[in-house]
């Protein structure tokens, strides 16, 4: 499978994540505009992946010639949540001084990077749900997209089940659909299909119920955002399934990179929770689903305390648990 996001010498390419999975199709980004304007309706997504669209997009700002820190504001505003875009953007923009091939070589360098650092995270993560998990096929269960497709490559919170799987250790893995956007039945759900790994999508509301049925063994997400006490901002509804995982005695693991850490942030009051579009909870699949005039609550992100995680794991380790 091609990098979900990548640099072809002239041009940002990405793997467009709104049409999964009825087409797939690969977009070509010359402009900060345009790059910025797929970050934010989500054709490219995930923290990894945001990191890698962050240094990125210092790159199409020197080329450009006009005002490259302003530009790479832009960027980094894109998406105020997740700090892995912020955290690409300071890398890239930090070899400014040394001119712009300096900018695409740091850029390049975290693409290279991030498939390596991935993969080794969810790896020590494997280890850490076998520690609390009996060596058997294990039933997981997922929430949003955690994949190859929310990093440049290989994964997060999947990448565990990639590394289960060759060891004969996945029975199934249960998808939350992940309203309001699907990433969940969309594209977890692809990517699980494309790997040959049995799996079920559930409507998120039916997770805590799948666990008083002995359904799950295990609770996998990703991490948008990790503060320095070990509170996870990530896609809504991993909070609720933290609640849920907790009072049913299941192992609930958080896998990032590192860059996802911001040991700025104390705890994760202080992480700034990005607010949608209310159409995306008004209308389904084109359709109006709601009284006119309904008022919405529509964050794309919730914060897990770090009390109810078994394990925040990143490639160094775990942070916490």
């Amino acid at each position: 499978m091609r990098r979900t996001i990548d640099w072809t010498g002239d041009a940002v390419t990405i793997i467009d994540q709104t049409v999964l999975p009825a087409e797939y199709r690969v977009l070509e980004l010359r402009t900060v505009g345009e790059l910025v304007g797929a970050i934010q309706r989500l054709a490219v997504r995930g923290a990894p992946a945001l990191g890698a669209a962050g240094a990125l997009g210092v790159v199409l700002a020197t080329r450009a010639k006009g005002d490259v820190e302003a530009e790479a504001r832009r960027v980094a505003q894109a998406r105020p949540t997740a700090v892995n875009l912020s955290w690409g953007v300071s890398r890239a923009l930090a070899k400014l001084p040394e001119g712009p091939e300096a900018v695409l070589a740091e850029a390049l360098a975290i693409l290279d990077e991030d498939e390596r650092i991935n993969h080794e995270a969810s790896r020590l993560a494997a280890e850490v749900v076998l520690e609390h998990c009996e060596r058997r096929p294990l039933r997981l269960l997922s929430h949003c997209n955690a994949g190859h497709l929310a990093t440049v490559s290989w994964g997060s919170a999947l990448g565990v089940v990639w590394h289960l799987q060759t060891r004969g250790l996945v029975e199934s893995v249960l998808v939350d659909e992940t309203r309001p956007l699907l990433q969940g039945a969309r594209l977890t759900a692809w990517e699980l299909a494309e790997a040959g790994v049995p799996y079920r999508i559930q409507p998120d509301g039916a997770a805590a119920a799948a666990m008083s049925r002995g359904l799950v063994d295990c609770v996998l997400v990703g991490a948008d955002r990790i503060a320095a006490n070990g509170d996870v901002a990530n896609k809504i509804g991993t909070y609720g399934l933290a609640i849920a995982a907790k009072y049913h005695g299941v192992p609930f693991v958080v896998v990032a990179p590192s860059s996802t850490v911001d040991t700025a942030m104390p705890d994760g009051a202080g992480i700034v929770i990005e607010e949608r579009d209310p159409g995306e909870v008004l209308s389904f699949g084109g359709t109006t689903v709601a009284p006119e005039g309904a008022e919405v609550f529509n964050p794309a992100f919730d914060v897990t305390p770090h009390e109810l995680i078994t394990a925040v794991v990143t490639e160094q380790g775990i942070l916490n648990g």
